[in-house]
């Protein structure tokens, strides 16, 4: 699959302070995953430590914190990965759904998709009216 780059913004819940950046679009990422020095400079504190697993197979620990993310129209707060200073901006899985998008690699660009809502707990409490 190709990868290609969007520009997003990236920001502070509390401060409401933005940074613009081009971010690599990677769908083998669960996390958005930016340079630990962006993410300090906006005041986004860390929250929670995770385990990953890299493409190599090796386990390295990264500190995750929330931060309001700007894709197209819409802001939402995603979980954010805290890379090591350098590493290049990229926008993971769990971003791309929280944000109703999929990746679209041949035209290189996100599109918007219907979220899901088809629980059987739904049904259950229709039926149940």
């Amino acid at each position: 699959m190709g990868t290609f780059s969007v520009e997003i913004q990236i920001g502070n819940q509390e401060t409401r302070e933005f940074l613009q950046l081009e971010c690599l679009v990677d769908t083998g990422a669960t996390y958005t995953l930016l340079p630990s020095d962006m993410l300090n400079s906006l005041g986004i504190k860390s929250v929670d430590q995770r385990e990953f697993e890299l493409a190599d197979q090796r386990s390295v620990r990264h500190d995750v914190g929330e931060a309001r993310l700007r894709v197209s129209e819409s802001e939402l707060t995603v979980s954010v990965v805290f890379a090591p200073e350098g590493a290049p901006p990229l926008i993971g899985a769990t971003a791309l759904e929280i944000f109703s998008m999929v990746a679209d690699p041949v035209n290189q660009r996100l599109i918007p998709v219907s979220a899901l809502l088809k629980s059987q707990l739904l049904l259950c409490a229709k039926h149940d009216r």
